[in-house]
């Protein structure tokens, strides 16, 4: 009994220990996470109609990457695509430190061939909501794409508090293939991509299969079964929300539901609360959502387009109050959404995002250049394209960080692209006269460490009376959203309207047709990084620009991202 006693003496001792070391030690170290992704394609039946469609380890969307701030995270992508190349960039991680990780084809690295396997290795450094997605072609398209979660480290809490976290991937859905997309968008005539089919909530949509064979088209499918979210009455739910479409802009909304928004692509958000959120491809978003409704039955979770005519029904999924079946459906017709056209709702939903008090970061006062990028559609020899200033951009054989880390001066136009239009005399709301445009593979070389505002400028399409919103996305940093406009962008009164005082930082943004957007960043991340339009077509396209600085500062690239162009020579150096 005694030897008992005195071992039970022991246990207890070593337990006040571990408690006493764990709360005197701080959070837990940073660990590295290794994954191994098998990338290839396979029949899907997302929205119950039959598709090839690509899967990470046979899931489309692909597997959730949650770590911890300042974990590094490993993951070996093994390309069983057969016939294609594929690349994964980590949307909204940074990579500092480890440019070459970014995973953009032709900018960072030679894509991944058939067969071959190759290792992204790069740290989460900073809590948030993120998302990674193919950059190679169309791919995006099939559905090769995934969240990123990243929480705060143990002892360090968030400045809103929630019972559970879930979350939620919107995106669009067609059953043309992107092959034949690509080949309709570079084709004379020109064929567009058209909108469409579905909307899927996490991975899952429902098409009419009316009139088609049940081997194409099967509505009993269960991958098409609606999403669900299980919720117990009266707990609070942080929703991070990821919009991972190819062309649709959403608004998202839970019925009889208001959400609470409080981080936007990273970064906390001072919180408002809204019946619908409107979110743009590439866009992450954290909303608060408290089960207070009645919960003896269920709710639609609900997505339609906006900034489109819509000719795509809403996407569905069950808000499931526990314990009512999580297949039951609501009694209700699901909430219409907002008037797809309604731009000055969208625009002061933009105006109404800020930083959170306390957790601002405030802008440089002046920045040391100014670039301003008016948006337009345009023709070369004949092919429709998508230009900047007048210049539809293209990438080279030889990813760009390479060829200048290796001192390559023949691998890109070396011609600076321009930095401003004729606003004076450009009508942004007509037709061009002349709708030719040139194409490039110049970049922007920017001072390392300056600062630097970019003016997004929407005009008129090739298409009258049509002017059309783009999510712009850059890699490698955050930038501060300085203000948007109606209209053309005035240099003179218009700067007197940024808000220097609590501007949000993200990484995505949307400029709103025929209206202006004002960003302002620090080249303060060395590499070669593109900023472009989110909308799959549209970046296809050449609605794309890159930037270098301090590439000089840049460390050893592995051999593995060369292989390339004129990178071959190079691999056994």
């Amino acid at each position: 009994m005694v030897r008992i006693l005195h071992c039970q003496g022991l246990v207890i001792m070593l337990l006040v220990t571990c408690i006493f070391i764990a709360l005197t030690t701080g959070p837990a170290a940073a660990i590295e996470r290794h994954y191994i992704w098998e990338v290839s394609y396979q029949y899907k039946s997302l929205d119950c109609y039959k598709k090839l469609a690509i899967a990470i380890n046979g899931l489309t969307p692909g597997p959730t990457i949650s770590a911890v701030q300042g974990d590094t995270i490993v993951v070996d992508v093994v390309n069983n695509l057969l016939m294609e190349n594929v690349a994964i960039h980590w949307h909204g991680i940074r990579q500092r430190g480890t440019p070459w990780s970014d995973g953009a084809d032709g900018v960072t690295q030679c894509a991944i061939m058939p067969g071959e396997t190759y290792r992204y290795t790069f740290v989460v450094d900073r809590a948030g909501t993120y998302m990674y997605h193919s950059h190679y072609g169309m791919q995006k398209e099939a559905g090769l794409y995934g969240m990123i979660n990243v929480s705060l480290p143990l002892g360090v809490s968030e400045p809103f508090n929630y019972d559970f976290d879930r979350g939620i991937i919107l995106s669009d859905w067609y059953h043309h293939t992107s092959y034949e997309q690509a080949t309709g968008l570079s084709s004379i005539p020109f064929e567009w991509i058209g909108e469409p089919q579905s909307l899927l909530i996490n991975g899952r949509g429902n098409y009419n299969c009316s009139g088609l064979a049940p081997i194409v088209c099967n509505s009993t499918n269960p991958q098409c079964s609606p999403s669900t979210l299980t919720v117990i009455s009266g707990k609070t739910y942080r929703l991070r929300l990821a919009s991972l479409t190819s062309l649709s802009s959403l608004s998202f909304q839970i019925e009889d539901h208001e959400m609470t928004v409080v981080e936007a692509d990273g970064h906390y958000v001072e919180p408002f609360v809204t019946k619908n959120l409107y979110i743009y491809s590439g866009e992450t978003y954290s909303v608060l959502v408290t089960a207070n409704q009645d919960p003896s039955r269920n709710y639609w979770t609900s997505i339609n387009v906006v900034t489109r005519k819509p000719q795509t029904p809403n996407g569905l999924a069950i808000f499931n109050y526990y314990p009512n079946h999580f297949h039951e459906f609501p009694p209700t017709n699901p909430p219409p959404g907002p008037l797809w056209n309604d731009t000055q709702s969208q625009m002061n939903q933009s105006v109404t995002i800020k930083a959170r008090q306390g957790y601002i970061v405030t802008p440089p006062k002046k920045s040391d250049r100014v670039i301003v990028l008016l948006n337009t559609q345009n023709k070369i020899n004949g092919y429709v394209r998508w230009s900047l200033n007048n210049v539809s951009h293209s990438l080279p054989s030889t990813p760009y960080l390479i060829a200048l880390r290796e001192h390559m001066t023949d691998v890109f136009d070396p011609t600076p692209p321009p930095e401003d239009y004729d606003s004076e005399n450009y009508d942004i709301y007509s037709v061009s006269n002349n709708t030719n445009a040139n194409s490039s593979t110049s970049i922007y070389r920017l001072q390392f460490n300056s600062t630097v505002d970019i003016i997004l400028q929407s005009a008129n399409s090739m298409t009258a009376n049509c002017s059309e919103a783009h999510p712009w996305h850059l890699h490698g940093h955050d930038f501060w959203v300085l203000g948007y406009g109606e209209g053309k962008f005035n240099s003179s009164g218009d700067i007197e309207k940024y808000n220097l005082v609590d501007p949000i930082m993200k990484n995505t943004v949307p400029l709103h047709p025929y209206g202006w957007t004002a960003l302002r960043f620090q080249a303060d991340n060395p590499g070669v990084w593109l900023f472009h339009c989110h909308i799959e077509a549209h970046f296809f396209l050449g609605m794309l620009m890159v930037f270098e600085s301090g590439v000089e500062k840049v460390g050893c690239i592995p051999k593995s991202n060369y292989g390339c162009g004129k990178t071959k020579s190079l691999i056994k150096r």
